[in-house]
């Protein structure tokens, strides 16, 4: 993942946080209707920059020895 990528990652989910916090507020229909749908909008756009890159492994031995 490049820093670009990694950067609207961080854009994308701080916006989804901040949506969150707000849809726990006091808001009108027409407010609720918005923050719902922009919540949508960066959920849709955080699955389209694609899966996490694999965490890679530590070395650790395989307890099963399926490797």
């Amino acid at each position: 993942m490049t820093d670009e990528e990694l950067a609207r990652l961080r854009a994308h989910d701080s916006n989804i946080s901040r949506y969150r916090r707000l849809l726990k507020t006091k808001l009108s229909d027409l407010e609720r209707r918005f923050l719902e749908r922009r919540l949508s909008e960066e959920r849709s756009a955080v699955e389209s920059l694609g899966p996490p890159p694999p965490t890679p492994r530590t070395g650790a031995a395989d307890p099963v020895g399926v490797l």
